[in-house]
């Protein structure tokens, strides 16, 4: 099954309830020096309202995992999470159509101003994991086993005329290259145009392009010379289909592959990066909206960004977060 589904972050969500019944594994942040993340506060009784989370579709499984879980401990709250990518998550977030947005890049600038103009609220940036954005090929492929970031610039270039494998390498195969990727309201569409071309937003538009990654999944896994990017979640929910592409910085770099170590220590350049819940002011002044996002930066809610294969943050970064929600 190629979907990263309600049904797999459900799985997730069941091995952390079992796991929480067992022996409790050690916490401590790498070093040991930093105190591990504490355990999530119960939410003071009689919680009830709605809160509706939108935005990006590699968020997603983890908001939808935390929703999950939160709802099951406050029956009178329910959350709904969709995922039409980071840009829709903003602009719903300014016309006031949802709480939170999930978002895998930054929020702009531009997008604060109008959302303080049209709402009279701002926005808190809160970090919720590390992603790396993975290059994917085909299982089948065996030659694409790393590529430089000028080869891939050179292939998703906004000018890029290139069809196909050996015009990338002259050793690989003459065959024409099918590429999958998001779509322009991405924000990993934003991110990695910006570290591979150099410009964010500016990419070939002659590929297949969706918002929803399990499309991009399925479409690489079916097609022997096939390219994408998407976030590390779904590659390693679909890695019996699909080989990820180690990079390069450039010619003369050592090759990197996306691993939870390699991630979480910024190594894997220039694809590494964080990724976000933008909840509103008038949001996080909502008790059950506010409990929702400490149970988010708990050492639960770290549990569950990492049932569904994404990298926990570090506990400064937590710690930054809660101080927004006292």
């Amino acid at each position: 099954m190629f979907k990263k589904s309600t049904l797999a972050v459900t799985a997730a969500v069941m091995a952390l309830s079992l796991a929480a019944c067992g022996t409790k594994a050690n916490e401590n942040t790498q070093g040991g020096a930093t105190p591990a993340p504490s355990a999530a506060t119960p939410a003071p009784a009689g919680l009830k309202g709605e809160i509706k989370i939108d935005g990006s579709s590699t968020v997603f499984p983890i908001s939808q995992a935390v929703a999950e879980e939160f709802m099951k401990k406050n029956k009178d709250v329910k959350i709904t999470v969709g995922e039409s990518g980071s840009g829709n998550g903003a602009k719903k977030l300014i016309a006031g159509e949802i709480d939170i947005a999930d978002m895998s890049r930054k929020f702009k600038k531009e997008e604060l101003d109008e959302l303080k103009t049209k709402q009279s609220t701002e926005a808190f940036e809160m970090p919720v994991a590390l992603d790396g954005i993975t290059v994917v090929v085909n299982k089948k492929n065996t030659f694409a086993k790393d590529m430089t970031v000028e080869e891939l610039k050179k292939i998703w270039n906004k000018d890029s005329k290139l069809k196909k494998w050996n015009e990338v390498r002259p050793e690989w195969p003459d065959k024409e290259i099918k590429l999958y990727g998001p779509g322009t309201a991405s924000g990993t569409f934003e991110f990695f145009t910006e570290a591979i071309n150099g410009k964010a937003k500016e990419s070939r538009a002659d590929y297949t392009a969706s918002e929803d990654d399990n499309v991009l999944v399925k479409g690489v896994a079916g097609d022997e010379f096939a390219l994408g990017y998407f976030g590390f979640s779904y590659y390693k929910e679909n890695e019996d289909k699909l080989n990820a592409v180690s990079i390069k910085k450039d010619a003369n770099a050592p090759a990197v592959a996306p691993t939870h170590e390699t991630i979480e220590k910024m190594t894997y350049a220039p694809l590494s990066r964080y990724i976000f819940v933008y909840p509103t002011k008038k949001a996080i002044d909502q008790p059950h909206i506010k409990e929702f996002l400490k149970y988010y930066n708990s050492a639960e809610g770290m549990k569950l960004v990492e049932a569904v294969k994404y990298i926990k943050l570090p506990q400064d970064v937590l710690n930054k977060n809660l101080e927004l929600l006292k």
